[in-house]
């Protein structure tokens, strides 16, 4: 209610800066300076009045009541008139709802003003939400955000208006200092839909025994507002260090579990390629057995033929030393082809020391994300080349194994003509056996049987017929021998290719074998630098962890005790370790194991229940029963 000027003394800058107001300005520009008035004489007195009550203030705090109003008075100034259907007024909820646009973190606020049941006007809703707005402590960085946008201001104010000139950045300064009172305030119960904001003028009128008190909380007060400017600038600047930190490990993260979705491709690749690589050794080992065998069987073959050829004719030991040349040439390739491998044990062993210090240099050298994503690139190159000429090397082994067939075919069919010719060779040395026999009878029977002996001379005569005749079948059977044979040779010319081009499989395996070492160095290398990353971010996130408690400690105001300050739990006096972990109590600030800070109580800085220690915990349980009784 206003009270009359001559009962009460106003204060003498106020009263002279209103009658300069008065003489030289507008009337817009005096309505300004009489609310910046009022607005700092508001705040001023809610502060002193709540640093002496010394307690969070409810709703029905008189200077707090008077504040409001003042803060209406000031968002009403200049507000523009609009027109609806039942006729023309002033909304004042109109641009408080723009401060959810321009800060996202007062959606909350605006959410539950437009819940609450009660409220049916835009002013009431105007009203809860600075009521809403002072409980969080961030009324003046909700205002701040929208004195900033003049150009959505002026569809609301005119251009002479508080909020759009100098005075509203002066009052949303004012009102920084506000933060150092806790307020309580039921919004839900409370009539603000028909409220009647009336300032009385005689809260904020001084006497002169008031005076040497008010200079003294004054300067409480500045000294007050400084410390909470400084810890709430501190805070700001930690809030902003703890979002990039979070913002740099989330994106740690990602990138984390990208490299680790590569390299579980990149190892699935190298073992199936590994396993390649061992069906590719398991099919050589039974390919070189196979030829073994093969030899054995072709020496034992060419043996026994050498001695059938030696008994029977003389003209067949040239092709018998062809064919021990030939196996002295294959014995020589597989001297060759041993000697080769005895080379690629060296090389393998060589191989072995060079991953060995290649594994030192590894150790040695550091590779950034940039790098890794590089050369996981060139590793899906090179793993779709090497299964590109796994499948070539694949094709190939096909048509070698269906010429080896062809030929196993081939020597079958020519040992079959050797055993039959062998059969007929012993017939026909059975044949002369008889023969000579016979001839030797008729020696001794030569005088007693002449007549008989004509008559065995002209069988013998048709004997040596078929003889000649058998030797002609021999000679032709001697024919398609010698085709055989060089045929036998163009083989033997097919095999020695074949083995060459075995041999040229041999160098790419041993090439897709180091290419295989270089990917496995690589995977290391990955991994080991993955290894670092985790560790960096298993440190980044402690870190954020300190961060967030010392947050916390500068908002409830206590001194909070560094980590390496403490090795023993100030209450049970036990050591901590691995399994000990320590704990910050959030209300004094020391340091406690798990068992001695279990309990959790919600603070001044924090309305959600935080952890505390055994003695806080009893002494804040026994102040909360003393206040309640």
């Amino acid at each position: 209610m206003y009270t009359s000027p001559s009962l009460h003394r106003w204060d003498g800058d106020s009263m002279e800066h209103l009658a300069y107001s008065h003489a030289y300005q507008d009337p817009m520009a005096v309505e300004r300076a009489n609310l910046l008035n009022m607005a700092k004489l508001s705040i001023k007195g809610l502060i002193e009045s709540a640093l002496s009550f010394g307690r969070t203030l409810d709703s029905d705090y008189p200077p707090l009541q008077q504040f409001f109003v003042v803060m209406e008075h000031c968002l009403k100034h200049g507000l523009k008139v609009k027109k609806s259907f039942l006729g023309y007024n002033k909304s004042l909820w109109g641009p408080l709802e723009l401060v959810e646009k321009l800060c996202p973190e007062a959606g909350e606020i605006a959410a539950s003003v437009r819940d609450l049941p009660g409220l049916k006007t835009p002013l009431g809703r105007a009203r809860a939400w600075l009521r809403l707005a002072l409980m969080q402590k961030r009324l003046a960085d909700y205002l701040r955000c929208l004195i900033t946008r003049k150009d959505l201001l002026s569809e609301f104010y005119e251009s002479s208006a508080v909020m759009l000139e100098e005075e509203g950045a002066v009052i949303v300064g004012l009102l920084v200092g506000l933060n150092v009172i806790d307020a309580n305030l039921c919004v839900k119960g409370e009539d603000l839909d028909t409220q009647v904001g009336v300032i009385d003028f005689s809260m904020y009128l001084k006497n002169d025994i008031d005076d040497y008190r008010s200079e003294e909380r004054n300067g409480q007060i500045a000294a007050i507002l400084d410390q909470k400017n400084y810890v709430e600038e501190l805070n700001r600047q930690l809030n902003s260090s703890v979002q990039g930190l979070q913002g740099r490990v989330d994106s740690l993260e990602k990138s984390n579990s990208k490299l680790i979705e590569e390299l579980a491709i990149a190892k699935n690749n190298i073992i199936k390629l590994q396993e390649e690589n061992h069906q590719l050794r398991s099919e050589n080992s039974v390919i070189v057995m196979k030829a073994q065998q093969r030899l054995e069987a072709t020496q034992g073959d060419v043996d026994v033929e050498l001695n059938t050829y030696k008994q029977s004719r003389q003209g067949l030991d040239e092709m018998y030393n062809e064919a021990r040349r030939q196996l002295r040439e294959e014995c020589q390739l597989r001297q060759d082809v041993e000697n080769e491998l005895v080379v690629q044990v060296s090389m393998k062993q060589e191989m072995e020391m060079a991953m060995k210090l290649l594994e030192k240099d590894i150790h040695e050298k550091q590779d950034t994300l940039i790098g890794l994503r590089h050369q996981l690139d060139e590793v899906k190159a090179i793993n779709v080349e090497m299964y590109q000429k796994m499948q070539s090397s694949d094709d190939s082994l096909k048509q070698k194994n269906e010429m080896i067939a062809r030929l196993e075919e081939k020597t079958n069919q020519i040992t079959a003509t050797m055993k039959q010719l062998e059969q007929r060779l012993q017939e026909a040395e059975k044949d002369r056996s008889q023969a000579e026999d016979g001839m030797r009878k008729f020696k001794q029977h030569f005088a007693s049987k002449v007549d008989g002996v004509l008559k065995q001379i002209t069988q013998r005569e048709k004997q040596m017929l078929q003889i000649e005749t058998d030797l002609k079948i021999e000679r032709e059977w001697r024919q398609t021998l010698q085709n055989d044979l060089e045929k036998e040779q163009k083989t033997v010319l097919q095999l020695r290719t074949e083995a060459q081009q075995i041999i040229g499989l041999k160098k790419e395996f041993h090439r897709l074998q180091d290419e295989n070492r270089q990917l496995k160095g690589v995977c290391e290398e990955q991994e080991k630098a993955l290894e670092e990353l985790g560790y960096k971010l298993s440190e980044s996130k402690l870190k954020i962890e300190d961060i967030k408690e010392a947050n916390k400690a500068l908002q409830g105001g206590q001194v909070w005790l560094k980590d390496k300050d403490a090795t023993h739990c100030k209450l049970c006096d036990k050591e901590f370790s691995i399994s000990r972990r320590k704990h910050h109590c959030r209300n004094c600030g020391e340091i406690f194991c798990n068992a001695c800070s279990d309990n959790e109580l919600p603070l001044p800085a924090s309305p959600k229940p935080v952890r505390v220690c055994d003695t806080c915990h009893a002494l804040l349980l026994q102040r909360c029963s003393s206040t309640a009784t």
